[in-house]
């Protein structure tokens, strides 16, 4: 094997004791206690880390001065190298850092649209890099050495599409190695035969863990065949997955899920731990509030610091694979919005009735504008309508005693005057597949309403 080596660092510190707290336990492995830890580099994350906007802005143009930014802000503690190039000749870089003896690789966004790990490695490589002489950051350091693909499908990215610009799925090229971006990933694993491989991308904002909460972070220990044997290192990918989920079960309870181990004969990650070395898959998944993408990247920063410190401490081997074996499994039953109770307009002429619109969400990310600036925003549209009563959401509009109505530009607060709902017709209907504003109406009189609230179906993240 090829090894690579870093020199050693002088004195690493991930922060100040006095100012932070603690971030991972410096007592022995037995003693540690994983939801303080995950607390702790929660923390340090909440002081330490850099709003790079919206993960899904950040793009290779952006991504290359920010990989350099954190190569300077460590001197002697990073190293990089372009390791290839997309199809349309983006470099494709690898870091890594740490001189110990098990090698560790992680790499993200091999799906250009599933940006959130890639925003959280770039928070690891600059809070590592602030701070010196902190003994978990040492240990870190003495007993791993870590590998770090933040951005394996530029051209995705520029599109902040799934694919790469020949049109195919990189997660599905594990066997017939068709894409420049898959043979980079091969080559780099072939190069390092590395103990453990974290594959690190995004989930739909459709998926629960089981039937009520959010899936924000899903986890897999990859199978590598059709009976799902469990070899050594399976098994250690699962204790990995144990680990993870107690970390971030601190900050996210019930959060967590277990994404389906059915054999996927093309898969990278099913392929990577056939040939040698196992992997964690972790899925990045919905999350309520304004500031969820924000809040994700902390969940990662959190599940990828505190997985690293177990593999180095040793107290990996001492996880429980039962409790990633007893995760929920990934479901379908969460919507973003659910509007109940409502008197439905369809708008098509057809009299209103009661029941619930579903509403479903994706992050999209608009053509530049006349002065080059982009935009990110979380677009909405009805994906289900009647009674919702088994799903659960993210965001509950109480709508009893209101119509709903997609919006025909009213403002909140207007006086509407509608002769008879039956044969109200709109060319904007309020339909499943309907992407328009929904405005929410309650009566007032013989023909008369009051606009009382426009539900948005395009929230803005940010832009660039």
């Amino acid at each position: 094997m090829n090894r690579l080596t870093l020199p050693r660092p002088c004195v690493l510190v991930v922060f100040s004791f006095a100012v932070l707290g603690i971030w991972l336990s410096v007592a022995p492995a037995s003693a540690q206690d994983p939801q303080r830890d995950a607390l702790g580099v929660a923390r340090v994350w909440e002081a330490e880390h850099i709003d790079y906007g919206p993960p899904a802005l950040l793009d290779h143009a952006r991504l290359l001065p920010r990989l350099d930014a954190a190569v300077k802000e460590g001197p002697g503690l990073y190293q990089m190298e372009k390791i290839g190039e997309s199809l349309e000749g983006r470099s494709i870089n690898h870091v890594w850092f740490g001189t110990g003896p098990m090698h560790v690789l992680l790499w993200s966004q091999m799906h250009g649209d599933e940006p959130t790990a890639t925003s959280a490695l770039l928070d690891i490589l600059h809070i590592l890099a602030r701070h010196q002489a902190d003994a978990p950051v040492q240990r870190l350091l003495q007993q791993l050495t870590i590998h770090v693909v933040p951005m394996l499908n530029p051209d995705g990215a520029e599109r902040f599409q799934r694919r790469n610009a020949q049109g195919i799925d990189i997660n599905r090229d594990a066997l017939l190695l068709q894409t420049p971006e898959g043979m980079v990933l091969n080559a780099l694993r072939n190069r390092l035969q590395p103990a453990l491989g974290f594959n690190l991308h995004n989930q739909g904002w459709r998926t629960s863990a089981g039937k009520t909460k959010p899936a924000s972070i899903s986890l897999l220990a990859a199978a590598f065949d059709e009976a799902r044997t469990e070899t050594p290192g399976r098994l250690l990918a699962k204790r990995t997955c144990a680990v993870i989920r107690e970390s971030v079960e601190a900050l996210a309870p019930g959060q967590v899920a277990r994404y389906d181990d059915e054999f996927e004969v093309r898969a990278f990650g099913d392929n990577v731990t056939k040939w040698g070395t196992p992997v964690v898959l972790i899925e990045t998944g919905p999350y309520p509030g304004d500031a969820a993408d924000k809040d994700l990247i902390k969940l990662n920063v959190v599940a990828i610091l505190t997985a690293l410190d177990a593999l180095a401490t040793g107290r990996v081997q001492g996880a429980d694979a039962a409790s990633y074996a007893s995760l929920p499994i990934n479901e379908s039953n969460l919507f973003t919005v659910i509007i109940r109770n409502a008197s439905i307009v369809p708008g098509t002429g057809i009299a209103p009735f009661t029941g619930d619109l579903a509403l479903g969400s994706s992050r999209v990310v608009k053509p530049a504008d006349a002065k080059g600036v982009r935009q990110a925003v979380q677009a909405l549209r009805v994906e289900d309508l009647g009674d919702m009563r088994v799903f659960s959401t993210l965001d509950t509009v109480d709508a009893t005693g209101l119509f709903a109505v997609a919006n025909q530009g009213w403002k909140e607060g207007d006086v509407v005057q509608i002769a008879d709902w039956k044969t109200f017709k709109s060319d904007r209907p309020l339909v499943v597949g309907a992407s328009s504003d929904i405005a929410l109406l309650r009566a007032t009189g013989t023909g008369s309403y009051t606009v009382v609230r426009i539900v948005r179906l395009e929230r803005p993240l940010g832009t660039s």
